[in-house]
């Protein structure tokens, strides 16, 4: 069987993501809200800010008062959340960075500007008409859009919802996740090692960023290496949008998930022309979507931040599931092009990219080390200087 591109994985991806979309929708506390996707347009409940106010610590004044004088008598002194009194004729007031413009004032002073005599404040240079002055509805009038549908909701976006008043938000439930992970080599970390046997990260690595990402897990745990009882779990399993595995899922003799899967289920497709990350399955078992990641901890850790993580943000109806990459520098050579699409773990120092010597795909330190991923596009050579896309970590787990 010939590799799928990746290009052409993510694009199946996500039509079988616009397939079986999450359409439910609940109210949820601002606060509660953190990386949820939006269901409905945040709207503006009020204006902000709601009446015009002052942008410095100065003198709200009327502008045209200047055309005949340059000494004003304070007439008032105005607070931050206090309510001014009309502005009298031929006065200023005393106002503060936030506060109210009275009425009939239309331009502020900063105090630098001014010196305060016996006779009043005198200005030492010309006003403009409107400086210093944020003007009611500035920054967003009432019954204005402010977040469209699909937003994935940071705390920037929760924070501007709470600027207008609003105290919850409608977003789309939490995506159902069974996770597991299969093979008679892992143990849970407490337990003891027995001679063969290695600690099972992939769980903690895919829990945590599954949390991170909004989503509801069913832990199931390990799964030994017996077609049987991997039967029985798998039928139990029930109400949720996605069985997520790693390892099993591969043509070798032990790899009993995947070929239950061709047994029972439906395949859409398997191995990808992806470095680390090639032993991929996406398909269906009793209509509910499953995929299936290598078990080495470098190549979960890649097709789960590549392909899981946008799938199931497409899932959500989120509207940017790609993630956020830039240019950098390599500090070395790559020399030897490969037909299968490589993310190397990289650090960037000063600009430039550094390799973790060690690639294996079971090398999960390469990870720790690095600071994201470097994209080398397929059938291609690069030397030291070139220029290639990074992605951070930071825009892969969040």
């Amino acid at each position: 069987m010939s590799l799928l591109s990746l290009d052409q994985a993510l694009i199946a991806l996500q039509e079988k993501a616009r397939l079986q979309p999450i359409k439910e929708v609940e109210q949820v506390p601002v606060c509660a809200a953190l990386g949820r996707v939006l269901a409905e347009p945040l709207i503006a409940t009020t204006d902000l800010p709601p009446w015009a106010n002052s942008a410095m610590d100065g003198y709200a004044l009327r502008q045209s008062d200047l055309h005949t004088t340059q000494t004003l008598v304070v007439s008032q002194k105005i607070f931050a959340g206090h309510a001014p009194q009309p502005l009298q004729a031929g006065t200023c007031a005393r106002i503060f960075t936030g506060a109210p413009l009275p009425a009939g004032a239309d331009s502020v002073e900063m105090q630098e500007h001014t010196e305060v005599t016996q006779q009043g404040v005198r200005f030492l240079q010309p006003v403009t008409l409107g400086q210093y002055v944020r003007p009611q509805g500035q920054e967003c009038q009432q019954g204005q859009p402010l977040l469209s549908q699909g937003t994935r909701l940071s705390a920037i976006d929760l924070a501007l919802a709470t600027s207008v008043g609003v105290t919850k938000v409608g977003v789309y439930r939490k995506y159902r996740v069974a996770l597991l992970s299969t093979g008679d080599e892992l143990v849970e970390a407490g337990q003891a090692l027995q001679a063969g046997q290695i600690y099972n990260s992939n769980r903690t690595l895919l829990l945590t960023a599954l949390t991170q990402l909004g989503c509801e897990v069913q832990d199931i745990g390990i799964l030994p290496d017996d077609p049987d009882k991997i039967r029985h779990v798998l039928r139990e399993i029930n109400n949720v949008d996605l069985i997520l595995s790693t390892g099993g899922v591969s043509v070798g003799e032990a790899d009993y998930l995947g070929q239950i899967l061709r047994e029972e289920g439906q395949l859409s497709f398997w191995k990808l022309a992806l470095k680390p990350g090639k032993p991929l399955t996406f398909g269906y078992y009793k209509n509910t979507a499953f995929l299936g990641l290598p078990g080495n901890p470098a190549s979960s850790l890649v097709t789960f931040a590549i392909l899981a993580r946008p799938y199931i943000l497409a899932c959500l109806q989120a509207k940017n599931i790609a993630p956020l990459s830039f240019s950098v520098t390599i500090g070395f050579d790559i020399s030897q092009a490969s037909v299968r699409r490589e993310y190397l773990r990289v650090r960037v120092i000063q600009g430039v990219a550094q390799q973790y010597d060690n690639q294996c795909s079971g090398v999960l330190r390469s990870a720790a080390w690095a600071d994201g991923l470097l994209v080398v596009r397929e059938n291609q050579c690069f030397k030291q200087g070139d220029q290639l896309a990074f992605i951070p970590f930071s825009e892969l787990f969040n």
